[in-house]
């Protein structure tokens, strides 16, 4: 199965297209956010947080809480049908749920493998790392979620919105005691 990344305006034609199991709105707290039919509160999880990595006067960066809202919604995910995350222009806070969710189903896999699968997938990618971070800790994987992102960079960011693009709900397992 396939998780989804996308920005706002694309999302609408993705969920005709793949029909989603669960779908992942992460919006600024300003923004409207979008109904999906088919899609009730416990299949549309909506978190309203500013696209920041750290706090900027009245804007807070995503908390601990928000990691937490995204890891319950997505641990639930069966993958009898695809997941869609989307945000704004479907590069920092989707990017970073999608990693997250692939990081949780997949717990044996290496994290960088994930994080370099979303970079293949997407030269935009650039995953929120405040919100990456908060999961690394929620999840207990020691920091390697973060040295992940870390690792594939953060490229410039065009004023366009991504592409959308997918990754695989599966990756390879490692042997190496993770």
């Amino acid at each position: 199965m396939a998780i989804w990344i996308s920005s706002l305006a694309a999302a609408p034609a993705l969920v005709q297209k793949h029909k989603p199991e669960r779908i992942v709105s992460l919006l600024s707290p300003y923004d409207s956010f979008p109904v999906f039919d088919g899609h009730a509160d416990d299949r549309h999880l909506r978190v309203a947080i500013h696209d920041i990595a750290d706090d900027v006067g009245d804007w807070q960066a995503p908390a601990h809480t928000d990691a937490e809202s995204v890891i319950r919604f997505v641990e639930g995910w069966s993958k009898t049908a695809p997941l869609l995350i989307h945000c704004w222009a479907g590069i920092s806070r989707s990017t970073a749920s999608a990693f997250i969710t692939a990081c949780i189903h997949n717990p044996g896999s290496d994290e960088e493998e994930i994080a370099w699968a979303i970079r293949n997938a997407s030269p935009t990618a650039s995953p929120n790392p405040r919100l990456v971070a908060h999961a690394d800790a929620i999840l207990g994987r020691g920091g390697r979620m973060t040295k992940a992102v870390e690792a594939i960079g953060r490229p410039g960011y065009a004023g366009v919105d991504a592409t959308p693009f997918m990754i695989p709900a599966a990756f390879s397992a490692t042997d190496d005691g993770k």
